[in-house]
């Protein structure tokens, strides 16, 4: 593939990704339905252990730590060393202070999403990130909600305002392309 066709596509591409994981904390995770929260923490887990085995750059904020606690064991035992954390009080990412900077100095224009609540702080980073210029993925089996009719609000105005909708399996094969990628065997052990 050409570093042409690879700019001009619309897949994921960890060369132009990172990861932003929005607010998985325990207190956050305790109200959110059990079946939902697991699938949540499951696939987020997996995103970031494939992004770091990818080096795609990971984010991680929390809401308002001081009320809402650290973030969910699941999450915090499976960041990689280098991810970038931002404590936070706004509900946009973008808001966060030196979020948008070192955002910014990754020089990447494509930012994949998890977390929750998806209509609450994924949604207003989504739409902040995509009105600042970014390509915007929003993982939908990856975000929820503690209401399924705000999860599918959520969803919906985001593919309005222009967000791209995937889901983590999506994601982690569009980051290795090809089953001849070196990456291929332990990510695609991760989905078993």
């Amino acid at each position: 593939m050409t570093d042409q066709m690879s700019v001009n596509s619309r897949l994921c591409d960890p060369g132009r990704s990172c990861l932003v994981v929005i607010d998985i904390q325990h207190r956050l995770t305790e109200a959110m339905p059990a079946k939902v929260v697991t699938r949540l923490k499951k696939n987020s887990a997996m995103l970031i252990r494939a992004a770091e085995l990818l080096a795609v750059p990971v984010f991680v904020t929390r809401q308002y730590p001081e009320g809402l606690g650290p973030l969910a064991p699941e999450i915090e035992n499976v960041l990689p060393e280098n991810a970038q954390q931002f404590e936070k009080t706004c509900f946009s990412c973008i808001e966060a202070d030196n979020f948008l900077d070192r955002l910014s100095d990754t020089g990447r224009r494509q930012i994949i999403l998890t977390g929750l609540e998806a209509h609450i702080c994924v949604l207003q980073t989504a739409v902040d990130l995509t009105a600042s210029g970014y390509e915007v993925y929003v993982v939908a089996d990856a975000v929820c909600s503690r209401q399924r009719e705000n999860y599918e609000n959520a969803l919906q105005r985001m593919r309005q305002s222009g967000i791209i909708e995937c889901n983590t399996e999506s994601v982690l094969f569009e980051w290795l392309r090809d089953a001849r990628h070196e990456q291929f065997k332990a990510i695609s052990a991760m989905v078993k």
